[in-house]
């Protein structure tokens, strides 16, 4: 049985993949992994790397997609496929630290619960900041964080390296997914993303925003499931 690795994104945990990992167990070896103890990209994908087999499909989600990169980067031959979901590849922009420190320094002042709304909320498409189920299951993600998880991650967040040439690299199976409305890692870096890629396929999803895969649960199942079989007719 293959095995595909899934990686979570900013404050996320297994729960973001719930629904695509139940589905796709039957088929695959399905391996979720959270980032709790990194502070650097390199450290996470080498986290990865050791939880991995030899050969395996690798999807990230967000801040996972950028290890996901990362972790091509070191090991491009030991990834058969890769699907980047709601992220993207630049090194961090000038002012990337201020805005993200603003809640990080208030997770740590006052403990996660305390930033869960005004980082969750806005990460859902506006027609579902509306939906209880699934804000309470994204507030009770972030929640199950804590203020110096989330500043580990930031900073692994800051220190990212610029990934335009892992893309312009690639030579396996790439899926390119996110939400239309995902209004944090937008359609349109996505599309830059794909033109970097070669023979990758984009997937936009509609009346979706940056919690894809909680949100559209069917939708990006399709696109998995999609992306798994590319080239399978080729062997």
């Amino acid at each position: 049985m293959k095995t595909l690795m899934l990686l979570c994104g900013l404050l996320c945990d297994e729960v973001v993949w719930e629904a695509q990992a139940e589905a796709l167990r039957r088929d695959y070896d399905v391996r979720i992994l959270k980032f709790v103890e990194q502070d650097s990209m390199e450290a996470m994908a080498e986290h990865v790397l050791r939880n991995a087999p030899q050969t395996f499909a690798l999807a990230g989600h967000s801040m996972g997609g950028r290890v996901a990169l990362e972790v091509l980067r070191r090991a491009a031959p030991r990834v058969e496929r890769v699907a980047l979901l709601d992220t993207g590849f630049e090194a961090a922009a000038a002012d990337e630290a201020g805005r993200r420190g603003v809640l990080v320094d208030q997770a740590l002042r006052e403990g996660i619960d305390s930033v869960a709304a005004a980082w969750g909320l806005p990460m859902l498409a506006p027609r579902h900041r509306g939906d209880p189920l699934l804000v309470q299951a994204v507030l009770d993600m972030v929640g199950r964080m804590s203020g110096t998880i989330y500043a580990a991650q930031t900073r692994a967040l800051l220190g990212r390296p610029d990934a335009t040439g892992v893309l312009q690299n690639l030579d396996c199976p790439t899926l390119i997914l996110c939400g239309m409305e995902d209004g944090w890692s937008p359609p349109e870096r996505h599309r830059r993303m794909a033109e970097l890629a070669p023979g990758s396929v984009l997937r936009l999803i509609a009346q979706c925003g940056h919690m894809s895969m909680m949100e559209q649960p069917d939708a990006v199942l399709a696109a998995l499931r999609e992306w798994l079989a590319l080239g399978d007719d080729d062997a």
